[in-house]
C-alpha cells in the first residue's frame, strides 16, 4: 500500500506541475485539472489505508496526514487560482512550508523509506 501511496502523490505533484505550467502559458488544462484532483482522491485513499495500518507512533502519522491534506488543499487552490488568473503567492508559500514538512515526515517515520531514521 506504502508504493501506491508514493506513486498516486508522485504523479499528483508531477501533473500539478504540468496543469500549472498549462494555465500560466494560457492554454485550457480543465482535463488535466480534473485528473490530478482524482489523484489527490488517490493519496487520501491510500494515506488512510496506510494510517489504518500503523502501530507504532500514530499520532505522527495524524500530523502527517493532516499536513499532507494541508498540501493537497494548496495544490488545488493553486490550480483553482492560476486558473483564474489571480496571484497564486500565497497559496505556494503554503505548498513549499507543508511539501517539507510532509516529505520529511514522511522519510522519518519508520514506514517505507527512511533515510532520516
Amino acid at each position: 500500500m506504502v508504493h501506491m501511496h508514493i506513486t498516486a502523490w508522485a504523479l499528483g505533484v508531477i501533473l500539478f506541475f504540468v496543469a500549472y505550467s498549462m494555465y500560466t502559458s494560457g492554454k485550457q488544462a480543465k482535463g488535466l485539472h480534473m485528473v490530478v484532483r482524482l489523484l489527490y482522491i488517490l493519496i487520501i485513499a491510500s494515506g488512510l489505508l496506510v494510517y489504518k495500518n500503523v502501530n507504532w507512533m500514530p499520532m505522527l502519522y495524524g500530523i502527517k496526514m493532516l499536513v499532507g491534506i494541508w498540501v493537497i488543499a494548496s495544490m488545488e487552490m493553486v490550480l483553482v487560482k492560476a486558473s483564474k488568473q489571480k496571484a497564486t503567492g500565497a497559496f505556494w508559500t503554503q505548498f513549499v512550508i507543508a511539501f517539507v514538512v510532509v516529505l520529511y515526515l514522511g522519510l522519518r517515520l519508520p514506514i517505507g523509506f527512511s533515510p532520516f531514521a
